[in-house]
């Protein structure tokens, strides 16, 4: 692949290669961030069939990354609370430009771009007001800083994109941090997660948990095709675990699952829902374990112990999950392939 790489960067600087898309770095179906064995940071290419197809060296240890809709570009995040964003050309593996966090702001690790491609949306805190940010970077520019709007609470973690469309959905998990502070979470009494969508820069609707679970971080999302969105929550209290998994569509009240699970240890660390919608895939690399929930009733339908299971995505295949340890495991079919070079880190990134 570094060959092919090679090669295709060679035609587009003499002019000679047409506009790269994804099929030309092998066609691949997830990114993730890695640690090798050797302590050095990458962003990997993985197949649907779990074979990694390109690793490409990081500045620093990466926590999720944002896929381009056409042309393979990955913009790689640091993980929380970071201040540099890569925007890599997978078709030659150079970095094609860095993000930085504007003066006074921190990423939070995550982001997705416009249908179009054209801008890209992160994730940021505004440390000393602790108000959430959205920032947007004109991808033809660049990646220039091209603007901010609020992003409807404190602590914006993960965001999605509504299919079809450029309504933003937000997970803002409540929780204020300062980097004077490292990760301490400096409000838990008064900590409001919620949910939030955006349109245009304007916010269209929130809806939060109610007040009992008020400690109950909002963190990650999923979305169906049919709008539904999937959170996967984090309990920062210390009475009982109320449940980490729910859905919300717009217009509606926020359902939350029918089980508290001790077993997760307060902390769901990715979700997806299958390619088909009919399940939601919840991993707990705390709990060492994954979980699968009916999208309809939110009933837990059955789990498997995984140790240090984190990343979880949907293919067309099935569902695949990474760990800590190297392993990529296929929930549809339980094979697994062990990739001991590899500690895949956070998130899973679908690109489909």
């Amino acid at each position: 692949m570094a060959n092919r790489r090679q090669f295709i960067a060679g035609l587009l600087a003499t002019g000679l290669a047409p506009v790269p898309s994804w099929a030309d770095v092998g066609a691949p179906a997830l990114l993730s961030a890695a640690l090798r064995d050797d302590g050095t940071y990458v962003l990997c290419g993985i197949s649907d069939a779990m074979q990694v197809l390109f690793q490409i060296p990081l500045p620093a240890r990466g926590h999720a990354a944002a896929a381009h809709p056409t042309r393979p570009l990955a913009v790689a995040f640091a993980r929380r609370p970071g201040r540099f964003a890569q925007v890599i050309d997978c078709s030659t593996g150079q970095p094609r430009a860095t993000l930085d966090a504007p003066q006074g702001r921190h990423f939070y690790g995550h982001g997705v771009f416009s249908q179009d491609g054209a801008w890209l949306y992160t994730t940021e805190n505004d440390y000393d007001t602790g108000a959430g940010r959205v920032g947007v970077w004109d991808a033809a520019a660049g990646f220039a800083r091209a603007g901010e709007f609020a992003s409807g609470g404190i602590g914006p973690h993960d965001i999605k994109r509504l299919p079809d469309s450029d309504v933003l959905v937000v997970a803002n998990g409540g929780i204020d941090t300062h980097p004077d502070s490292g990760r301490t979470k400096l409000n838990i009494p008064t900590m409001r997660p919620n949910l939030a969508y955006i349109t245009n820069g304007e916010l269209a609707e929130t809806v939060e948990l109610d007040q009992i679970h008020h400690k109950n971080s909002i963190r990650h999302l999923s979305v169906a095709q049919d709008g539904t969105v999937a959170l996967g929550m984090q309990w920062q209290g210390d009475a009982a675990v109320p449940p980490l998994v729910g859905v919300h569509q717009r217009g509606a009240s926020l359902r939350l699952a029918l089980t508290s699970e001790r077993q997760m240890q307060g902390y769901v660390g990715s979700i997806t829902f299958t390619g088909d919608g009919m399940h939601i895939i919840a991993t707990s690399p705390r709990g060492g374990r994954v979980q699968r929930y009916d999208t309809k009733t939110l009933a837990l339908f059955d789990q498997v112990e995984l140790t240090d299971a984190c990343g979880a995505a949907a293919t067309p295949q099935g569902v695949i999950i990474t760990t800590g340890t190297g392993q990529l495991v296929d929930l549809a079919t339980q094979r697994s392939r062990d990739v001991p070079s590899l500690q895949w880190d956070n998130h899973l990134v679908s690109l489909g």
